[in-house]
């Protein structure tokens, strides 16, 4: 059975969806993948150049990514909509993107470059790891990825909560040892969470899901750069704080 931790690409993502004529490829993922990655670049370029010119910014990056959230409720849940929900998703996405990371490079110059350097670098690396054989999604490797993904959205979720008490999980949002450790540990795994994607989609393309299927499994990925990218840039964040 298919595993993934990424909630938009569940177990039962493509085999609950019916059988169509034109089916899904992995060529036509990747085309629907860059499609959304130039959407997002597009959004972040926009609360960019605001951050540097006014501090309007604000509501843009806010109402991005709580925009963005209801649209990725919505595409998982819809997936049929995913050619017309994902793309938006990708926008607004776009939108925080361009917003959190203004911030973070006013505060530590260069540091977006450094991010986006590595997150496409660890993309390339385990995409060609995969490819070759070299990284193999074995049943016990998909489970110790689920589980640790979970374990992580638990303790984000705790520290949300936290939060409203003006108060927080010890030692992990700082720049000391463990804080640095935890974040290089998140990351990792959401790398990890790249894999278990590369082998959904391909399944995916196997067992001849349905041509809209592109949309929602390069909506997928996307939710996983998305995250590599922003946990990359806290660790990153840490260890110049550290300096």
């Amino acid at each position: 059975m298919m595993r993934t931790a990424n909630p938009a690409l569940n177990a039962n993502v493509f085999t609950a969806v019916p059988y169509a004529e034109t089916r899904m490829t992995i060529n036509g993922t990747v085309n629907k993948a860059g499609v959304l990655l130039i959407l997002a670049v597009a959004g972040a370029g926009w609360t960019w150049h605001l951050f540097s010119v006014s501090a309007k910014f604000a509501p843009w990056m806010i109402g991005g990514v709580l925009g963005g959230l209801i649209m990725a409720l919505v595409t998982i849940f819809k997936k049929e909509l995913a050619a017309i929900t994902a793309p938006i998703y990708a926008l607004l996405e776009g939108l925080f993107l361009g917003g959190i990371s203004a911030i973070f490079e006013s505060r530590y110059p260069g540091i977006v470059v450094q991010a986006v350097g590595l997150t496409f670098g660890i993309f390339a690396c385990l995409l060609l790891a995969y490819r070759s054989g070299l990284i193999k999604p074995t049943e016990n490797f998909k489970l110790g990825v689920v589980a640790a993904t979970g374990g992580i959205a638990l303790v984000y979720i705790v520290s949300f909560i936290m939060g409203f008490f003006n108060t927080q999980v010890p030692f992990i949002h700082s720049n000391g040892i463990i804080g640095i450790g935890f974040s290089l540990f998140v990351v990792v795994i959401a790398a990890l969470n790249l894999v278990l994607d590369f082998d959904f989609i391909e399944s995916g393309a196997e067992m001849g899901a349905p041509k809209y299927m592109e949309w929602y499994a390069a909506f997928g990925l996307m939710v996983t750069l998305v995250w590599l990218y922003i946990e990359i840039l806290r660790l990153l964040a840490k260890l110049s704080s550290r300096r």
